[in-house]
């Protein structure tokens, strides 16, 4: 495996990753209330730098309280931040592997705002009520919308102080970027809104705002629904942006600074192309409960997941934009597995077209997230000219130590994820990790076992608290 380009390091202009496996962002509620980190987190990620990957992407990092998605993320939104995450960052840095902050902000899509938000309508382009849990929001003021840029200038800068090796804004996936940016949701009139050069001014102000705080030589990657789908779930919404936008968008980006694009899909969290899977009805019934008085339609969801009666009215609506996705880019046949080899063409690698159009379009590298765990099948998305490393986060709950099986010479781990998203529809309420009970031979001890080790770290940890001062 000498020559095998998913273990040939990665350059970017201003950072180089020892392969092309990302742990993709992934939000595990580890941290206490207020924000600050705990023992957890560190543990939580040194789990992927151990299993070989070569960097990794945070969690959901919120530059300010009012954009947080729900209680217990570390956040950035302070100085005091900066220690904690240096702490993180030494870590994983342990293991010859990257770290990458996250910077975001949840806008409208603010599942659970905590009480320092209790009684505020989260902060959108909109003030129209996000339509599948029903969340509200208003509309941000052209000084907010200044406000906030400046908070992620400023989250970049804890970021480099903290010693980390670059950020990305999570500008997909229905957050606030992406509440800029889709024409789905965005219905302003002013320079934030309209045409999409309007709707993408937000991300571009933000990237320059970043690049006049820290300087041109710290890694700055961005994260974009390459298709909106706006309406997937609730038929009578606006489709919202096209591939072709967003190749524009990454242009644009890239001129203003970005070194890197990272693809996704879906305007809205989680969606059912994003995470692609299974949706089970038997875990949401017990957690999102938590959710129940966030939104106006949160009830009616609940009673939907609740009496199996009503069960397939979901089934039919989720279900039905995965019949308009074109055929995959290429499939495992090569997998001796029935089972297996059907669940890898359904769910592996479904966002290679877009990330290719991208690609074609950019001179800055391109990142793909969409359920990757075959090596064949990786390295042929890369060869192929896809994209230049691919970015991995339920499959690495699955298997830590992924990177390091495909090294030895495996097509596929030894216990395969399953696509059953068990483990993101248990966060709301229940440490992350994997749930699904037939990989641990229906052993619940041990699959509690593995899921609770993440809180068996060095609980005497200490860190420096100074805090430092960048100089650009």
């Amino acid at each position: 495996m000498e020559n095998d380009i998913i273990f040939k390091p990665l350059q970017f202009r201003n950072l180089t990753v020892k392969n092309r496996i990302f742990r993709s962002s992934i939000s595990g509620r580890w941290d206490n209330y207020d924000g600050s980190g705990t023992q957890a987190r560190i543990n939580w990620e040194e789990k992927f730098a151990r299993g070989g990957v070569g960097a990794i992407i945070t969690s959901f990092v919120p530059v300010a309280i009012r954009g947080r998605i729900m209680p217990n993320y570390a956040t950035i939104h302070c100085d005091e931040r900066i220690p904690f995450w240096r702490k993180v960052g030494e870590k994983v840095h342990e293991y010859d592997c990257k770290l990458i902050l996250q910077l975001s902000h949840s806008g409208r899509q603010q599942d659970i705002g905590g009480v320092e938000n209790d009684g505020l309508k989260a902060l959108s382009s909109t003030s129209k009520t996000e339509s599948f849990h029903g969340l509200l929001c208003q509309a941000m003021t052209l000084t907010e919308i200044k406000e906030t840029i400046q908070m992620f200038a400023d989250g970049a800068r804890r970021a480099r102080l903290a010693g980390l090796d670059g950020i990305e804004l999570h500008s997909g996936n229905g957050y606030l970027f992406n509440q800029f940016l889709s024409s789905g949701i965005n219905d302003r009139t002013d320079e934030y809104g309209g045409s999409l050069e309007n709707r993408a001014r937000f991300l571009l102000d933000v990237i320059r705002a970043i690049r006049k705080e820290v300087g041109e030589d710290f890694h700055l990657q961005f994260k974009i629904s390459a298709i909106d789908y706006n309406d997937a779930v609730i038929p009578w919404e606006k489709p919202g942006n096209t591939l072709e936008e967003s190749v524009q968008i990454c242009k644009w980006a890239e001129e203003a600074g970005a070194d890197a694009v990272h693809v996704s899909v879906g305007s809205l969290f989680p969606h059912p192309l994003n995470p692609i899977g299974d949706f089970n009805f038997e875990v949401i019934t017990k957690t999102y409960d938590t959710m129940l008085s966030s939104g106006n339609q949160t009830i009616r969801n609940y009673i939907l997941f609740r009496y199996k009666l009503l069960n397939p009215i979901f089934k039919f609506l989720w279900n039905r934009v995965k019949k308009q996705l074109p055929p995959p880019a290429f499939n495992g046949n090569y997998v001796s597995d029935d089972e297996m080899r059907k669940l890898l063409i359904e769910n592996q690698g479904r966002n290679l077209l877009s990330s290719r159009a991208i690609k074609q379009a950019v001179n800055i590298p391109v990142l793909c997230t969409g359920g990757f765990q075959q090596g064949s099948f990786i390295r042929q998305a890369i060869d192929d000219g896809y994209c230049d490393g691919v970015t991995i986060a339920r499959q690495l709950i699955a298997n830590n130590d992924l990177p390091k099986q495909l090294q030895q010479g495996k097509d596929l781990p030894d216990r395969p994820c399953t696509y059953c998203n068990k483990c993101l529809l248990n966060v709301i309420e229940n440490p992350l990790g994997c749930y699904e009970l037939s990989r641990f031979d229906n052993d619940y001890e041990a699959m509690m076992t593995e899921v609770m080790s993440v809180f068996h770290g060095d609980e005497s940890a200490k860190h420096n608290t100074e805090v430092p001062v960048l100089h650009v």
